[in-house]
């Protein structure tokens, strides 16, 4: 699959700013305002965000590419569990700021925030971890309830190094790249991933809206082609089981030379982990019936 590198250091490959040229020289994400954290397997910096295929809009690769405008997507889940117009503090300060303002606040659990909650693991590994966890506590600094956050964007497959170094020229030269998308994950990980920790969280008696999974719109629809069609997953409301679905794109139509794009969200859907364990153990999208006997009478035609 031909691709381009869309997105390069958190700016489009075509923005030549001096802005976009001193990111992609520091090797630094405005995401998280710090020092790339996509490498290659030599231990290289990557600094791609984004790759277009020739047929489609953009697919974001890296998950920091989610947590543009100041980790909006934090705010969106807040929102829709809790309320809007909470305040959101990093761990155990959501404690002293709702005491101090009397009021309900969302407190954050995860990398760069109120740090990773320590969980016990399942046969060695961490598999009841999640990205995020956003603790809603009232007026006395108390856990009133709480949901749990998964982001995944999607592996690439291939090799995008050429193309890497030409944009690293002071000509920002965009050229094609080999590179396409690990789709496959879909099936092999993701989904039984979101199943487990499903049901895991609904056994939370705290755990009242279940579990927000975040990710590029492409992501989306290959697990909804996957699970048999969006309208094969019932909608429910929010609760201990549900399982709700959040996509976003890349903003292509507010490109400015110089400023990373923003998010735009593109699906919300509230469904139920069962609904999601049902359909993953059937067979998918089917063929047609009689497949098979088509294409050998198509054969057997002189």
């Amino acid at each position: 699959m031909a691709t381009t590198i869309f997105e390069f250091f958190g700016f489009r490959s075509v923005d030549r700013s001096p802005a976009a040229l001193e990111h992609a020289d520091r090797g630094h994400c405005p995401f998280l305002d710090d020092t790339c954290t996509k490498t290659l397997r030599d231990g290289t910096i990557a600094g791609v965000c984004a790759l277009k295929p020739a047929t489609r809009g953009p697919v974001i690769c890296c998950p920091v590419r989610l947590y543009a405008e100041d980790y909006r997507i934090l705010r969106d889940v807040s929102d829709l569990a809790f309320g809007p117009g909470l305040s959101l503090k990093a761990g155990a300060s959501a404690v002293y700021e709702a005491r101090y303002t009397q009021t309900d606040v969302v407190a954050v659990f995860g990398k760069r925030w109120g740090g990773e909650l320590h969980l016990p693991q399942r046969q060695g590994t961490g598999a009841y971890f999640v990205d995020w966890i956003l603790a809603r506590l009232d007026r006395n600094g108390d856990l009133v309830e709480f949901v749990a956050i998964e982001v995944q964007s999607i592996d690439t497959t291939g090799n995008y190094q050429e193309a890497r170094r030409n944009l690293l020229d002071q000509s920002r030269q965009v050229t094609s790249a080999t590179a396409g998308f690990n789709w496959e994950n879909v099936n092999k990980r993701i989904l039984p991933q979101l199943i487990y920790k499903g049901n895991v969280l609904q056994r939370e008696q705290l755990c009242q809206k279940g579990l927000f999974f975040v990710t590029p719109t492409p992501v989306f629809d290959k697990v909804m082609t996957r699970l048999g069609g969006q309208g094969v997953l019932l909608p429910y409301p929010l609760q201990s089981s549900s399982i709700t679905f959040l996509s976003y794109d890349i903003d292509e139509a507010a490109y400015v030379p110089g400023q990373p794009l923003p998010l735009v969200r593109k699906n919300t859907h509230t469904t139920n982990v069962g609904q999601v364990a049902q359909a993953f153990a059937g067979p998918g999208v089917m063929p047609p019936q009689d497949v098979y006997r088509s294409a050998i009478n198509e054969a057997l035609r002189p």
